[in-house]
């Protein structure tokens, strides 16, 4: 069986051109702001009305939802599969292990946007809320990820 030749610009130009309040979060988001980080998957919030236009703007690629967009907005996540792997997180708010509600509007907001090559943008949290994002599970990975976030947002407001 031949293996599916991934486009990662063609994933993030689709993701951009749907329209879909789509934050990519996580660690992927990490190593677009240059962190040196593996990671095998994407993790993107949507906004809850969104999915199943990201849904379907990923559709061509080839990726398959685990839930409808309603089920999605019931359960707050779902993943979309191919030989990809992408996480959807689909819910107004989410708290942090220590009760600080997130929410995905005010993300939404305060968003930057980078580009991954000419005429191809993601939209990601700044870095304070990407630092919020990584305390919903508080994992150690996630604690080292915002130990190095803390690091880029010092170097950010040095300069």
């Amino acid at each position: 069986m031949e293996g599916y030749d991934f486009d990662e610009i063609d994933f993030f130009r689709r993701v951009a051109l749907s329209g879909a309040r789509a934050l990519l979060i996580g660690r992927r988001a990490l190593v677009l702001l240059g962190l040196p980080l593996l990671t095998a998957d994407y993790d993107f919030w949507v906004h809850i009305d969104d999915a199943a236009v990201f849904n379907a703007a990923l559709y061509p690629m080839g990726f398959v939802a685990t839930r409808t967009p309603e089920e999605a907005r019931t359960k707050g996540r779902y993943a979309l599969e191919n030989d990809e792997h992408v996480d959807v997180l689909v819910a107004r708010g989410v708290p942090t292990v220590d009760g600080v509600r997130v929410a995905f509007d005010d993300l939404w907001a305060r968003r930057r946007t980078l580009a991954v090559t000419p005429g191809v943008e993601v939209s990601i949290p700044c870095i304070s809320d990407l630092i919020a994002t990584k305390r919903f599970a508080a994992r150690p990975k996630d604690l080292e990820d915002i130990r190095l976030l803390e690091t880029l947002k010092s170097e950010d407001e040095a300069s």
